[in-house]
């Protein structure tokens, strides 16, 4: 079926000469269960879903589904059914900034979840306000996208329709830099990003907790998203004397890393954020090389959390691609806030539709407070979650185990 207007679809069903029944989903792995509705309404998921970070991107993606599939079981909002439009970035600003104007342009599109990289958000931001379009991201830890360039010292909120399920780095470099210096009793770290928004800005408030906290930096380098070879960075590392190496970046090159250095004989432990927590990495860089290597992640372990157990076992069940345990329930969540927005929305204003409801949902994204399967979500002045829970895990014969989750204290 064609996509009809939704203003027209609704002045159609005032006058009584419209009824539609609403298709299922023809997105992998959606609800057809082919209940009668009004209306269908469309949720953007805008992630890498094909070559790097693709893994959690698909994770994003999924988890989104699931959520929509759950509240049209439910009926969450009677009379509407949802649906999932699912873009993929490849990790890409440009293309992301595509995918944003392309979700606007779709008149049944409320709300966005995504994307997973803080640089692609950059791209998409100023799209999003001007439509008064809701955007929620799961996984974008820079603290600029919602406090400003000059958010240490003075944060001031950019735009009103961006939020994020994810703490910040703000917490997670420090959590990180804490745990490196008083729970590893490393000394003397070296420090490595790929320059790109979210590892330069996280390898940069790594460094400023760890020296902070009495530790040094032996050396500091810079990579390539994309490059295989890291022989010269090795030889510095090895170089250096460091007993920790610190990577600001994803899992496709640290994973890369890892292995070169270990097989170079140098056998210290590579330190890195949420852009390095999944399987890929262990998968690519090998059991033996990546044991000991660790990751800080948002939140605590899904598989631990008792109302994200249905989730894990939906997604293993209808055998998702990706990885769901980095940002899989925070996707479901940021998903379910926007289904909870538009809910409120109609429940105040039965016929609201169009630019109309998007500008609302923005409103009641910004209220929203609920338990989500991820912990209770709420969000502050900043669009940031109050949920500041993260968790730092080691690899144990081949697996990540979490070591040590709580909360960091930047100031």
């Amino acid at each position: 079926m064609r996509q009809r207007s939704l203003i027209a679809i609704t002045a159609a069903l005032a006058a009584g000469a419209l009824t539609l029944t609403a298709c299922g989903s023809r997105d992998e792995g959606g609800d057809s269960s082919g209940d009668s509705a009004s209306t269908t309404l469309t949720i953007g998921v805008d992630a890498p879903l094909s070559g790097e970070n693709s893994t959690t991107g698909l994770g994003i993606q999924y988890g989104a589904q699931i959520a929509v599939d759950d509240a049209n079981k439910k009926n969450t909002v009677p009379g509407v059914k949802f649906k999932i439009k699912a873009l993929d970035d490849k990790a890409q600003p440009a293309t992301g900034q595509q995918n944003a104007t392309a979700f606007v342009g779709d008149k049944s599109v409320v709300g966005a979840v995504g994307p997973l990289n803080s640089g692609v958000a950059q791209s998409m931001l100023q799209v999003f306000a001007s439509a008064d379009m809701a955007q929620i991201s799961p996984a974008n830890t820079n603290p600029e996208l919602t406090m400003g360039k000059d958010w240490q010292t003075a944060p001031k909120r950019p735009y009103k329709t961006y939020f994020r399920t994810a703490t910040t780095d703000a917490l997670q470099g420090g959590f990180a830099a804490d745990y490196a210096y008083n729970g590893l009793k490393k000394k003397n770290v070296f420090v490595v990003d790929d320059k790109q928004t979210y590892g330069a800005g996280l390898a940069k408030l790594f460094n400023e907790a760890f020296t902070k906290a009495g530790g040094k930096v032996a050396g500091t380098d810079h990579v390539n998203t994309g490059d295989k070879d890291f022989g010269a960075l090795v030889s510095k590392i090895k170089s250096s004397k460091a007993d920790l190496v610190y990577y600001g970046g994803q899992y496709d090159e640290s994973a890369l890393i890892t292995k070169q250095l270990k097989d170079a004989g140098v056998k210290v432990p590579l330190f890195g954020g949420d852009g390095m927590f999944a399987t890929t990495y262990i998968e690519t860089a090998g059991a033996a090389a990546s044991e000991g290597d660790l990751a800080t992640a948002i939140g605590v372990p899904v598989d631990t959390l008792p109302g994200a157990k249905a989730f894990v076992d939906t997604y293993k069940a209808k055998g998702y691609k990706g990885d769901y345990g980095a940002y899989g329930a925070y996707a479901y969540d940021a998903t379910t806030a926007i289904i909870n927005a538009v809910k409120a929305a109609k429940e105040a204003k039965e016929d609201i539709s169009g630019d109309e409801l998007r500008s609302k949902v923005v409103e009641e994204v910004q209220k929203t407070d609920f338990e989500g399967i991820s912990g209770k979500l709420a969000f502050d002045e900043f669009g940031d979650t109050t949920n500041k829970q993260l968790t730092v895990y080691q690899v144990e014969k081949g697996k990540w185990k979490a070591v040590k989750t709580g909360t960091y204290d930047a100031g």
